[in-house]
């Protein structure tokens, strides 16, 4: 069977249409259609380069304030280690005492620094520290029972913060 040339112009006309549909429909697959294209070798680089599984930190949280018992000094090396810093002179404690949340199985670091020799102690986990006048002490664990924990020193008496853990 032969097609006739005056059947074909119709088929012929419609062929550049469909080919462009075809590649537009084909490039939304989530890209930018603005973007510019990339190269061969930009995407073999890309595709060479590892790739992280640690989850991204916020930025938000690197510009945040500080909340009540942590250090503002730096932002901490893992997001996923809560940081908690206690000051104690002169029997006052800095920041004041209050409640601080982790979420159960973060870890955390405590870190007490005190004028005067005594003992911190974190109740329900049952971890201490040897307090040294001038020398910070650090506790680490993770926080695997939920409830309210009470840290205090032993010596003094002072209570340093309350941890909740949920």
């Amino acid at each position: 069977m032969v097609i006739a040339p005056a059947r074909l112009r119709p088929l012929l006309a419609v062929l550049p249409l469909g080919a462009a549909l075809l590649m537009a429909t084909s490039a939304c697959g989530g890209s930018d259609a603005a973007a510019p294209a990339q190269s061969a070798a930009s995407v073999t680089t890309e595709a060479a380069a590892p790739v992280s599984t640690e989850p991204a930190a916020p930025a938000a949280a690197e510009s945040a304030p500080a909340a009540p018992g942590e250090s503002a000094a730096a932002a901490p090396a893992d997001p996923a280690v809560k940081e908690i810093t206690v000051t104690i002179a002169g029997k006052k404690v800095t920041p004041p005492p209050d409640r601080i949340e982790v979420t159960k199985g973060q870890t955390v670091r405590i870190t007490v620094t005190s004028d005067t020799a005594d003992e911190a102690h974190l109740h329900g986990y049952d971890k201490e520290a040897e307090l040294q006048p001038g020398t910070p002490a650090s506790i680490e664990f993770v926080a695997d029972q939920t409830g309210l924990f009470e840290m205090e020193t032993h010596g003094s008496g002072l209570q340093l913060f309350q941890l909740v853990v949920r």
